[in-house]
């Protein structure tokens, strides 16, 4: 079943990203008492991530922040040092990278797609939501192959 607006977002395990190295947390605490700008790519360093989502999202944090988003993050099937090394060469500081290595987060979403004749096994659908205190507000998933609806701009205008 995919979550839709109003739901709460399921119990799952994701590894944040973090000075000190990979510290896993639970949606449920992550999401907890504030309201986060999620985003969720294919995959770290693919194109359309790396040139539009990622950076539309550094270029609008402030914007975001400023229509009461308390923390902007990012979510991909990849391994924590993978979404490290996304973060730091996009140059993404404002942005927590949320590692969801084996698409646990994603499938329990139901946002899940199969990048398998691109040899990348299950991943994240591309989507962007908000959420506040762990219930979703906004809820926003990108047809295939498209770009749209899930910009920090879009997110930004439904605010």
């Amino acid at each position: 079943m995919t979550i839709k607006v109003g739901d709460r977002l399921p119990a799952a395990t994701l590894v944040k990203v973090t000075p000190e190295g990979p510290e896993q947390v639970s949606s449920t605490d992550y999401f907890a008492g504030r309201r986060v700008a999620l985003f969720a790519v294919p995959g770290a360093f693919t194109p359309t991530c790396s040139a539009q989502h990622l950076p539309g999202f550094v270029a609008q944090g402030d914007a975001l922040k400023a229509k009461g988003v308390d923390e902007i993050a990012c979510t991909s099937v990849n391994d924590a040092f993978v979404m490290k090394a996304w973060g730091q060469a996009s140059g993404s500081a404002g942005i927590t990278m949320l590692a969801d290595g084996n698409a646990d987060f994603a499938k329990a979403v139901g946002l899940t797609m199969d990048g398998s004749k691109f040899g990348m096994g299950t991943r994240s659908q591309r989507y962007a939501m908000l959420v506040h205190d762990g219930v979703v507000e906004q809820l926003f998933v990108e047809a295939p192959g498209e770009f749209k609806v899930s910009s920090a701009e879009h997110l930004l205008s439904q605010i």
